[in-house]
């Protein structure tokens, strides 16, 4: 029976039927789910609907939060990119067609056994390792048991009282823009288990269709301590730990395929006292900039509650946060805290790990995020600087690797930063491209910054090479030879070019010397169209300054 189930659902994936539990279609029977009605979120009571201003929502939390203080954990799902799942050898691929990528052990069918993908344990102490965190050199699986129509087992394999790391913590730096600053949060544990499948609405509300693609896809959860208090904290945490798992190489960190998920933990109390309020729980956070909003949101409802003293309003719920309408709305309630009735997997052997299988793995780690960012402070780079390069959410982090690849060829840190930042930044986003996709190389970049730096060329004629180089490609030195764009650095000859543009614009000779000094201006504009831009601006404006103050 369960070897006709399974393959009758890779042969049909889809055909999940309303009339039945069980439907028959030629002999082979599919599993469905019927509801008599399904609702993703309910609107809160209108009675006890609160109102939050949204004409300038952070001067209203500002002024909300001057007797209140907010209390944030967040709880990261991070989907692991092994080759295969935790527990099979079906593979993972985002977007395939339903029920394409699963197997008995998927599908949690009788007499299946769950054999341990081992990669699983090398991406966990990496993060663990990466987080600061105290590794389990002896951890264990669990059973977490409970019912789901997307979790084929009736339990999911996870870690409970022994994680295999715990208490850590992550440092960060809040954006320029929001008031800087470094901020430490602490990691209450890391642990791993297995996804769930995803059930799939359908259009008209009376049914869902299951889709085991995702069941058993390696997950770790990272626990936060509740040390965030405000959206802008959270966002940048959750942004911290996506940059730390794509340099570490453990997962690609995209929130919108679902790879990285953040469940957050809100709730608010009067400044001065200890004991915590009641959390509320907040899904549906598909970026960074929601999470913030959201947060923001929740954080004003809670205070707005508690300053018209209808705390008993704020319950143990789990809320979806609404894009469209900019507001948390009830998903479901809490009762109580979930009996899942924790017991050790009894099909999974131990973890046990040896220090010198964590030392390898602690010395093969890479240069990590906030490392590199006080690697560039002390090259004397601005935050803003720092921010821009190492702080590239960009899923391989070319921009810091092409940074330190042009200043690894000894190139000027300071202009290096600052023709990425600027002109190279600008080419990218112009033409939707990324660093690894422009013609041009750091190697190139370099001789460029050295060129002009050296009186070679001009910063012009480096702009014009510049983008040349970027939409082309070629070198430095040839499209200097080629195009006969050396910079004119003759005493003389200069001095030629700026006689003849002062001999052809007396008027202006006479206003500029009568007063109006602007038109210095227009004079080294005209030196510079007649040389092409060749000639070197600094002993241009000193000869052009000696002529135009020459009143013999």
């Amino acid at each position: 029976m369960a070897s006709v189930l399974f393959r009758g659902i890779q042969t049909h994936p889809f055909l999940l039927y309303r009339s039945a539990l069980f439907t028959t279609k030629k002999a082979v029977p599919y599993c469905r789910m019927e509801c008599t009605q399904v609702q993703t979120a309910t609107q809160d009571n209108p009675k006890s609907q609160t109102k939050i201003s949204s004409t300038n929502p952070n001067k209203t939390l500002n002024k909300l939060m001057e007797n209140y203080e907010a209390i944030i954990g967040i709880e990261t799902h991070v989907q692991l990119s092994t080759l295969t799942k935790a527990f099979c050898n079906c593979p993972y691929n985002y977007g395939s067609q339903p029920n394409t990528s699963i197997c008995p052990i998927c599908m949690g069918l009788p007499g299946t056994l769950p054999v341990l993908n081992s990669k699983i344990i090398e991406f966990a102490v990496k993060v663990g390792l990466a987080l600061n965190c105290n590794l389990s050199l002896n951890s264990k699986f669990d059973r977490k048991q409970y019912f789901y129509p997307d979790l084929p087992k009736g339990y999911q394999i996870s870690q409970f009282d022994v994680p295999i790391a715990s208490g850590g913590f992550i440092d960060l730096d809040l954006p320029v823009e929001f008031g800087g600053g470094h901020r430490r949060f602490g990691i209450t544990r890391v642990h791993m288990e297995e996804d769930a499948g995803k059930l799939l609405h359908a259009g008209e509300g009376s049914y869902s269709q299951v889709d085991l693609n995702r069941a058993g896809v390696p997950l770790l959860e990272i626990v936060s301590e509740p040390d965030m208090r405000s959206g802008i904290e959270a966002a940048e945490y959750a942004a911290e730990l996506q940059r730390l798992v794509r340099y570490l190489g453990v997962s690609n960190g995209n929130m919108q395929e679902g790879s990285l998920r953040c469940d957050v933990n809100v709730s608010v109390r009067p400044i001065g006292q200890s004991e915590f309020g009641t959390k509320v729980e907040v899904k549906n956070l598909n970026s960074f900039s929601s999470m913030n909003r959201a947060i923001d949101y929740e954080i004003s409802r809670q205070v707005a509650l508690h300053s018209q003293g209808q705390c008993d309003q704020i319950v143990q719920e789990t809320r979806l946060w609404e894009e469209g309408a900019q507001r948390t709305v009830t998903m479901r309630k809490k009762e109580g805290l979930s009996d899942y009735r924790y017991f050790p997997e009894p099909d999974l052997p131990e973890v046990i790990l040896s220090q010198e299988y964590v030392d390898n793995i602690r010395n093969s780690l890479p240069e990590l995020p906030e490392k590199k960012r006080r690697r560039y402070e002390k090259m004397g780079l601005s935050m803003q600087d720092v921010l821009f390069l190492a702080n590239d959410l960009n899923e391989t982090y070319q921009v810091a690797a092409f940074f330190d690849a042009t200043i690894g060829k000894d190139a000027d840190v300071k202009l290096a930063a600052n023709w990425i930042m600027g002109d190279i930044a600008a080419y990218m986003k112009n033409e939707r491209v990324s660093v690894d996709e422009i013609k041009l190389t750091p190697e190139e970049l370099a001789e460029l910054i050295s060129s002009i730096k050296g009186g070679t060329i001009s910063g012009k004629i480096g702009k014009e090479i510049l983008f040349e180089l970027m939409s082309k490609g070629g070198t430095v030195k040839g499209l200097i030879e080629e195009k006969d764009l050396v910079q004119i650095v003759d005493p003389v000859e200069v001095e030629k070019m700026v006689d003849k543009v002062l001999s052809e614009n007396p008027k202006q000779l006479q206003q500029y010397r009568g007063g109006k000094t602007k038109l210095q201006g227009f004079f080294a504009g005209q030196v510079m169209k007649a040389s092409k831009g060749k000639a070197n601006p600094a002993l241009l404006n000193k000869i052009l300054l000696e002529k135009l103050n020459d009143k013999s």
